[in-house]
């Protein structure tokens, strides 16, 4: 049997390394070169700015003078400040009570919308139109809406026969009446992200749902409110996060008042930075609001995994997760055709 011939191989030039090397040290070059000007403005509108904050939080500082360190201190101040516990308050339930109205109105005006209805575009604009106006427009329209003497809301009022309110200026309803302005706002945002969620649920386990009997209750349970689990949580934390940061809206209505009812964190912050100019005890308000909203999204990541049930070997399974129970035609005895 003849011997195959021996390839020939060319010799190995020395320069091709250094020359990829070079060449691609060129690259990276152009590449920084490019990226530069976003690098600075991130690394001079965020990263500083966040690293400046910690240090002036253990600091003294009023803007003008030369800061003094005091170590812990402004947190300690904070823990014994009835005007801070104040100001928690007024945001853990401005919080609590604007967050699941926003959610919930957002999904009921989805699945209305998610229908052939006639003029169905416009009414999806009309509903997201509020998101769109800005804070500020927002507060200088509800303020005249809710004006006391000459406001709208009092004028209806007094046409059904009720006494005039007081609306933003009374202590007792200043918050709730905040939690209304953003509820109109936004929950438009909710409503047209479920809206979009609402498209990718398949229509097979819908039509499946009602072949196996389910009525709509039960396929809003069990098919779709399932399917929506990753849009809600995001909305969860978004939502959130937006009503922890709640700021324009108190500043342009009611500047914190009546009797510091309307106060936020973050109005605090302000107010205690740009105002009483002490910057530093304002800085570690910043940084508690920080922590907050660091477990804030903790807590539903922790949630949101431990509803998703596992089997041994960590994966999701299959045949337990999207089950509709079975009901009562289910359960009776099917025909032929029906099974067909």
């Amino acid at each position: 049997m003849p011997r195959l011939p021996t390839p020939l191989t060319l010799p190995q030039d020395r320069r091709a390394p250094r020359a990829l090397r070079r060449r691609r040290r060129q690259e990276a070059a152009t590449a920084w070169a490019f990226i530069s000007p976003a690098v600075l403005v991130i690394l001079g509108l965020s990263v500083l700015p966040v690293v400046w904050s910690l240090l002036l939080s253990f600091q003294a500082n009023d803007l003008v003078t030369p800061s003094r360190w005091v170590g812990l201190d402004n947190y300690d101040a904070l823990r014994q400040d009835p005007k801070f516990h104040q100001a928690v308050r007024n945001t853990v339930v401005y919080t609590v009570l604007y967050v699941p109205l926003s959610i919930a109105l957002g999904l009921a005006l989805a699945l209305v919308l998610n229908r052939r209805i006639r003029f169905v575009g416009l009414y999806r604009t009309l509903f997201f139109v509020p998101f769109v106006i800005s804070a500020t427009a927002q507060g200088v329209l509800f303020s005249f809406v809710f004006d006391p003497e000459f406001g709208a809301a009092n004028s209806v009022l007094h046409r059904l026969g009720i006494s005039p309110q007081g609306f933003l200026t009374d202590p007792g309803q200043a918050l709730l009446v905040l939690v209304v302005i953003t509820v109109w706002s936004g929950t438009g945002l909710c409503t047209v992200i479920y809206l979009a969620a609402l498209q990718d649920v398949q229509r097979s386990l819908v039509e499946a749902a009602r072949l196996d009997g389910a009525g709509r209750l039960q396929i809003l349970r069990h098919v779709t409110l399932p399917a929506l689990t990753p849009v809600s949580v995001f909305l969860l934390l978004w939502q959130t996060i937006q009503a922890l940061q709640v700021f324009d809206l108190v500043y342009v209505t009611t500047k914190g008042g009546p009797l510091g009812s309307t106060t936020v964190i973050v109005y605090f912050i302000w107010e205690q930075a740009f105002k009483e100019f002490t910057a530093g005890y304002g800085a570690s308000a910043a940084y508690v609001l920080a922590l907050a909203l660091a477990v804030a999204a903790v807590v539903v990541r922790v949630v949101r995994r431990g509803r998703t049930p596992r089997t041994g070997d960590g994966r999701t399974p299959r045949t337990r997760g999207g089950r509709i129970p079975r009901t009562k035609r289910e359960r009776t005895p099917r025909t032929k055709a029906a099974a067909s």
